[in-house]
């Protein structure tokens, strides 16, 4: 396989597209109804962290994004990586891999602690990326626990997110229960009638009845 030489740039509004029609070549029109895109949807991209790579025969030949999400009751702010999409003509010449590192290294300096993502393990495990323990982290929708990875960019930063995972626009005010946000997956409905039974057995007789908030997600790409 012959090697090409590439570069990378940062993502401009005009790129936007072009990079639409890349994503949609990649991952195919099925793209828009995974939990990762529709967390996505209706947000901005982390400024400052969307690159493209350009070659002299491809003006797009990948491109990598990141999006604020925040985890669990205490809102721990952390990264979501994707979508990063390489043109499958130029696949395997380390375009993907430069994507994520460049990336990651700004991130890293701009004093981010945490990135998440869906993807296969084989593939990001080569930049770090590990399988999330399970039931430590809630995705808003199904997503299949061994495909949700994580990379801590400060250590220990993965000990102080667990719980549903959300986009900035879905945070729950006053943590209020929103009845237009998606199900959350039946680990966590299993974690929460667990706590629910523990409450019950330390209420006095005959305390039947417990207010419960219920914490869930719009709907929703990779």
């Amino acid at each position: 396989m012959t090697t090409i030489s590439f570069s990378l740039v940062p993502c401009a509004p005009g790129d936007h597209d072009g990079t639409e029609r890349l994503l949609d070549i990649c991952f195919g029109l099925g793209r828009r109804t995974r939990t990762s895109y529709r967390l996505r949807e209706g947000e901005e991209a982390v400024p400052g962290l969307s690159f493209l790579a350009r070659t002299d025969k491809v003006a797009l030949a990948g491109v990598i994004s990141y999006w604020r999400v925040f985890i669990g009751e205490r809102a721990m702010p952390a990264l979501l990586l994707g979508p990063l999409a390489v043109h499958p003509n130029l696949q395997g010449q380390g375009i993907g891999r430069a994507l994520m590192q460049h990336t990651l290294a700004l991130a890293r300096a701009r004093g981010e602690r945490l990135v998440i993502l869906v993807g296969d393990e084989p593939y990001y495990a080569r930049v770090g990326f590990r399988k999330v323990p399970e039931w430590r982290l809630v995705m808003p929708g199904h997503v299949d626990p061994e495909r949700l990875l994580y990379l801590e960019l400060v250590e220990g930063a993965l000990d102080d997110a667990a719980g549903l995972v959300l986009s900035p626009s879905r945070l729950p005010q006053k943590r209020a229960a929103s009845t237009t946000l998606a199900v959350p997956h039946q680990a966590y409905q299993r974690e929460q009638q667990g706590k629910r039974d523990q409450r019950a057995e330390q209420r006095e007789p005959f305390n039947f009845f417990d207010s419960v908030a219920v914490v869930g997600l719009k709907a929703e790409p990779t």
